[in-house]
Parts: C-alpha cells; structure tokens; sequence
C-alpha cells in the first residue's frame, strides 16, 4: 500500500522524443519540508555541541575577552605583557598583497583577536579543569544524613559557582573525574573482610594465602598495567565490563540479561491499546529528539553534582548484532521507522511525514490499522525473533547463512536499524489488586513474553496489551535500569499530564486517512533455518518456564517511616533481606547489590557486598530468642551503617569487585595465572538484589497524585539455586518487590521468599515501634 502511495506521486512516461516525468506538489512539498527538518535539526545539533564543547564557558564570553583585549590597544595598557607582539610576528610573513592591504593598526588588531582567542580556551581549561578537581571531592558523601559541615558547604558553593548557568545534557562530561584505581591492599583486605562471615575457619585461612600470594608475587604487575590504562582510557571499567560480562556471554540474553519496566500500577489513562501506543510513541519521540539534541537537563546529586549521561547516548536507534565470539552494539542515528510485532507478522511504520513526527493521533491510526490487519504470518514468520531469545552462537550463525542477502536483509535491516521495537500484544496484563497473582503474569509477559513476540537485541522493546498497559523490556548491555527509569518517567508523565485523550479514550487530534498504510516485512525462510528458529524458540521456552516469579505490594510502611527511625531506607531493605535469606535457606550467602558509579565519567555500576560480619550478628540476634530488642536495635544500627559506609565506598570508586574484574582481565592478556583471582570471580551470587529509583525527573507530584505511580521493574535469577530481588521505593508509603528464583531449584521459592521478606521488615520495624504502622497514619518511632 505505502509503495503504491509513493507511485501516484511519482510518475514518468517514456515518449519518442525523451522521458517525461512529473512530480505531484504533495511529494515535492514532503521533500522540501523533509530537507527543511534535517539541515534545522543539524543546525540545532551544532549550536549545543559548541554550547557543550565550551561548558561551564559560554560562546558570548569570547565576545567579552575580544572586547577587554581591543580596548587595551586605546588605552595603551598591554594585559598580555607583550605577547600579543608574538602574534604580530606571523602576520608579518604572510604575501606580500596581504600585508599591504593591512595596516599596522589592523595588525594589531587580529594580534589582539588571537590572544583573546587563546585566552579564551585557556580559561575554559582552567575553569574545567577546576570543577574536575572540585567533584573529585566526595567527603559530602560520608557525613552524616542531615548534617552538612562547613567545609562541604563551601565546597557546593565552588561547585555551583565553576558549574555555569543553564548546563545541557553533556556539558560536564569534560568536567567528570576519572575512576580511580584503588590500591591492591585496601581492595583485599575489603574482600577478605566480606568473605569473612560466609568461611568457616579453615576455609578463610585458605583464602587469606590465596590473597596474600597474590599480593606479594603478581599483583603489582596487573596493577601498574591497570593504573596505564585508566590514564589512558577515560574509564578503565566500563568498556571491559561490558565485553565481557555483556557481549561475550554465550548464553540466551532472554531472563539471563534483559530486564523489564513496568507501567503505572493504579492509573491506565485509556483502555484503546492503539490509542495508548499512539501516545506513549510520541513521546518516546519527543524524548529522542531532546536527546539528540542534548537538551535534557544533567541529572545532578543534591541538584549540583552532575552524573555522567554517556549511557544515554544509546538508547535509541540501537541493536545487539549477534557474533560468533562475541557480539557487538550497534548504534545508529537519525532512524525515521519502527518495526511493529503484531500475532506473528512484522510491520514497519514511518514516524515522520512532511518534516514532522507523527502526531499521536496518526500513530493511533497506524497502529489500530495493524490491530485491523487479518493476514497470517508467512512461514517461519511467527517464531523468527525466537532467535534472539536463544542461544548466541545459533542465531549469529543463522544471521550469517540465511539474513545476509535477498529480501530476508532488507526485512532484517529495517527491524536493526529501527529507532525501537514495538509489540502489540494480544493477551492482557497489568496489575489488578483482586487478581493475586497478576503482577507475577505481568512480569513474565514483559520478562519473555511467548519467547518470540520481543525482540530481545533492540535496546528496548515497547509492548502495548489490550486493555491499554504497557511496558518494556530492555537489552542490558548499552545501559543499566536508571537510564530506562528516567526516559519512562518522561513518556508516562507526558502521557498522562500533557498529551492526554479524548472522552472516548483516543488520541487527541484530527486522525489522517491519508497516510500510507504500514507495510508487512518479506520473508523467504527456508525449512532448515526454520529448524533452527524452533531450536532456539524451545530452548528460550525451557528458559522461561522455569521462572518463579512473585511481586508483591508491600503498603505496611514505607521510606517515610524509615526515614524517622534515623535509618537509610536501602540499608534498612539490605538487612530485612539478609534476615529473609537466612530463614528461607538457614545459612548467609554471598549478596549481590548493584550501586552507580556515573559520578565518574563512563561510570556504570560497583558491587556492594551486603551480608557483611555486622549484619550477621544482627540476623543471629533477631533469631536469638534470648536477644532483647535494645540489643538487636544496637546490633541493627551497626549493621546498617556499614552497610552505608559499604555503598558509599563504592560510589566514590573504592569498590571490591570491578577492581578485581579488571585485575583478572589484564592476568587473562598477560597470560598470568592466578588461582586468587579465579576463586573470586567464580564465586556465586545466590542472592542479586538492585534497587530500581523513581521521581528522577520529579515531573509528577505524588503527594498530589498519589495514584500516578510506577510498579518499578524486576530481572530473572542469577544463580539456579538463588533469588534475584529488585525493589523499589515509591514515595512515602510504598515498596514494591520484584522476586525471581527457578523453578527447578528445590531449594528456593519465590512466593516464600516473599512472605519472609514481608516478615522481616514488619520484625525489623517492631524493633522501633511495638505496633505495625498500617494503612499509611502517621508514625512515629520511639
């Protein structure tokens, strides 16, 4: 149908005496319009990266150097201390013509531009260089909530002062601080201390001379090798982390790797699944466009320290390409299209007409078109993305031997270079508070779907259900799940607070008819790759139907409690889930959980390792019938503040695991063997856990609109015998969790876990309160 669109607007008859072509004014208007976004877009893009590139300066400041330099020259005052005369020395060797045309006056003049100009830069670098030294400071971190010394509020001063005015998306990724490399010494006695509560006596002796040989015979090697490469490369973690841990593993991605985000929980603004899709595109375009343009406001902790926005430079317009060995992350820019999955059949919609994005109105209709479409799926259609759901190696082998030519390329080619992918599924889901189970259903529908209805190596697939939810499922590599959080707090708020629906529950806006209908993607999917689609759909199946899903609402209490009790919310969560694990498995275990590191430039992610020696003792107290809760508070208030210490640690790049992860890599190119490092990175995390933020933005008042509040999003195990736990702080009075074990592990259960999980935190706060804070009154804590 597009095609045939196209040909009514371009025509050309062949006559005896040459060709004769004619254009309809429709497409010319289209092109020029088309032609008029691109060069205003490209005009856009070069006035921020000039507005970023001279950050925290701005371009009108050289105005003012030029200016102060030229009236020098009237005032015969020389603030360059004669090296504007170095200047006036080249001028004199150019032609002969030149140098008659200028005179002495005008010399000096450019002899006055060009120092201006190099004092300039030289200002910019010292006023960046000067902020770099200023955010390498993090004793703000470590003082006490609440409390700020007087050294530290000088310090945001200077902070606020060198950081400009009105700073875009990138305009301190210069400024960051490098990662730094913390010593063999500190990162060892950390990890032998972290270990300590999980080895029995002979087991922790062992590894105290594992540490100690490493130490004294190879460790120095690895670490100079290391320091190099963090003055060299502008993060010595980032690019190795994602290689190996990402690119290189093997294993389905499906479960293992992606994870999911979820819709609002209370609040779904139409029950139109097109409608719904039609706005909640739009503003994933909206959000690209700013993105592209850098327009987005720096994240920044206490509203100045600025995080590191790299990771967003690649959520859009971005495919996992399946390798042999490896993978690799494809990014592309300027992507018009996406692809659309609809019951087996692949669709690929044009976002823009006449220069513009299409209005959501028009997407409504595209995609309800899609809904309407009763063809079937062509063979090996239906199963296709069953491919990136299964293992690596497969998939890129059959890339190779049946996508790379013919029709079957271009299909493949539109659906990777698309700016995302989009789902229409066709089975409802979301949460519904009569239904117990029905955030376990959501969350495996956006975890794996049917195994084949995402396409698991975009960045991120949207997926619309019938009754109007939605939600996504995202590739890890790229970026890690505060990047998603803050575009999906963008495109909900826009959603429901600007964009809107009609009383009948469309999109707002007149509807378009004229628009070229989507059009199918061609398949010619022989019967042996058809043999390998349902490999990989089988295997990605068993995958899926071995997870043990529960999420739970947990109203009782929430941050705001906590935080009376004069205790970090995280470390509070972090204890009540070591006290769960010990009564779900009887015995501590290796913890799992993730804290960012995007206060250093290309910073990602540090581990904190949570079941430490303090939290021990406070679990074994609180199952210690002859504990008095004054010592069990005691031991609590202990345990959470090294947990903090732990966090903070990590944050400021003074973290145990992505130190040593390097160390074994640079043993792995050196060819050096390390029985040490090998026994760390082999050890298993039988309990991950990761808190997921909300309110990044703030663009929504949940006080005011309490029910405009997001379920937050989860991951699969980590480990076969092991639970993986995403939690989420919803404002004052709200966490949600997210668990996941398998179902082939006798030893777990994730329902199970639930319940104890909601035990522990109802004891731990007892400790403070003899009664149970219910339906979200006032609390106090004694």
């Amino acid at each position: 149908m597009a095609e045939a669109h196209q040909a009514v607007g371009f025509q050309f008859t062949v006559r005896p005496d040459g060709v004769d072509f004619k254009l309809s004014q429709e497409v010319i208007k289209n092109i020029y319009l088309s032609g008029v976004t691109a060069w205003k877009k490209k005009a856009i893009q070069f006035k921020n990266g000039v507005l970023a590139g001279v950050y925290p300066a701005s371009p009108s400041s050289w105005l003012i150097v030029v200016i102060a330099m030229m009236s020098s020259l009237y005032i015969h005052i020389d603030p360059s201390l004669g090296m504007m005369d170095y200047f006036t020395g080249p001028l004199d060797f150019t032609g002969q013509a030149i140098r008659d045309c200028m005179s002495v006056q005008t010399r000096a003049v450019l002899s006055a531009i060009l120092f201006a100009t190099g004092l300039w830069l030289f200002l910019i670098y010292l006023l960046r260089y000067t902020l770099k030294a200023l955010l390498s400071y993090h004793g703000w971190i470590f003082e006490s909530h609440g409390k700020m010394s007087t050294s530290t509020k000088v310090w945001l001063c200077l902070v606020k002062m060198f950081s400009g005015r009105r700073p875009l998306l990138y305009s301190f990724q210069a400024s960051l601080p490098r990662l730094p490399v913390p010593s063999v010494d500190d990162t060892i006695h950390r990890y032998l201390e972290s270990v300590r509560p999980l080895l029995d006596n002979e087991q922790y002796n062992k590894m105290e001379l594992l540490a100690s040989d490493f130490k004294e015979n190879k460790a120095a090697q690895l670490q100079r090798c290391l320091i190099l490469k963090s003055w060299w490369a502008t993060n010595y973690v980032s690019d190795w982390w994602e290689e190996y841990i990402y690119l290189r593993g093997r294993s389905p991605i499906m479960v293992n790797s992606n994870f999911y985000i979820m819709d609002l929980l209370y609040v779904t603004p139409t029950h139109r699944q097109a409608a719904r899709a039609g706005n909640v595109v739009h503003a994933m375009l909206q959000y690209r466009r700013k993105l592209e343009r850098g327009e987005l406001a720096p994240l920044r902790a206490l509203g100045t320290v600025p995080m590191c926005s790299t990771q967003m430079e690649r959520m859009f317009n971005t495919t996992r390409i399946p390798g042999i060995e490896t993978d690799f992350v494809q990014h592309l820019t300027d992507r018009k299209h996406l692809v659309v999955f609809h019951k087996g059949r692949f669709f690929q919609v044009w976002l823009y007409t006449g220069g513009r994005h299409l209005l959501p109105s028009e997407l409504e209709t595209q995609f309800q078109r899609i809904l309407n479409d009763t063809s079937e799926p062509q063979p090996g259609e239906l199963k296709l993305a069953a491919l990136t759901a299964g293992y690596r190696i497969p998939w890129a082998q059959a890339r190779i031997k049946y996508f790379s030519q013919g029709i079957n390329k271009v299909s493949l080619d539109a659906i990777e270079s698309a700016a995302f992918f989009l789902t229409l599924d066709d089975e409802p889901q979301g949460y519904d508070p009569a239904k117990s189970n029905s955030l376990d259903s959501y969350a495996k529908s956006l975890l794996h779907g049917k195994c084949y209805d995402r396409w698991f190596d975009k960045s991120f697939t949207l997926i619309s259900y019938p009754n109007g939810k939605m939600g996504v499922n995202v590739e890890h590599s790229w970026a890690d799940a505060p990047i998603v959080g803050h575009m999906w707090e963008y495109i909900l708020a826009t959603d429901c607070f600007h964009l809107g629906y009609t009383e009948e529950g469309h999109c707002k806006g007149d509807v378009n008819k004229n628009l070229p209908h989507p059009t199918r993607l061609q398949w010619q999917i022989p019967n042996e790759c058809q043999n390998v689609i349902e490999t990989s759909y089988l295997s990605a199946k068993q995958i899926a139907d071995d997870v043990d899903f529960h999420g739970y609402l947990f109203a009782e209490f929430g941050k705001g409690l906590i935080k009376k009790c004069r205790t970090s919310p995280d470390a509070f969560i972090q204890l009540a889930l070591q006290l769960a694990q010990f009564r779900d498995q009887r015995v501590f275990c290796l913890t799992y959980e993730s804290s960012m590191t995007r206060m250093f430039r290309d910073g990602r992610t540090e581990t904190v390792r949570s079941c430490t020696s303090e939290a021990v003792a406070f679990v074994r107290a609180m199952e210690d019938a002859g504990a008095t809760n004054a010592q069990r508070l005691a031991l609590f208030r202990k345990a959470a503040e090294k947990h903090q210490n732990m966090y903070r640690l990590a944050m400021t790049g003074s973290g145990i695991d992505r130190h040593l992860f390097c160390l074994y890599i640079v043993s792995k190119y050196l060819g050096v063997d390390s029985p040490f490092l090998t026994k760390v990175l082999s050890e298993p995390w039988k309990l991950s856990t990761s808190q997921t933020p909300q309110q990044q933005l703030n663009l929504v008042d949940i006080n005011k609109f309490p029910k405009y509040v997001g379920g937050g999003g989860g991951f699969g195990p980590v480990a076969d015998d092991g639970y993986g736990v995403s939690y989420i702080i919803v404002g004052e009075n709200l966490i949600t969790f997210h668990i996941s074990s398998k179902f082939s592990s006798p030893d777990t259960d994730s329902y199970r876990f639930g319940q104890h999980i909601r035990k522990a935190m109802l004891d731990i706060q007892a400790l403070f309160n003899k009664e149970p804070i219910l339906n979200h009154n006032k609390a106090f804590c004694y």
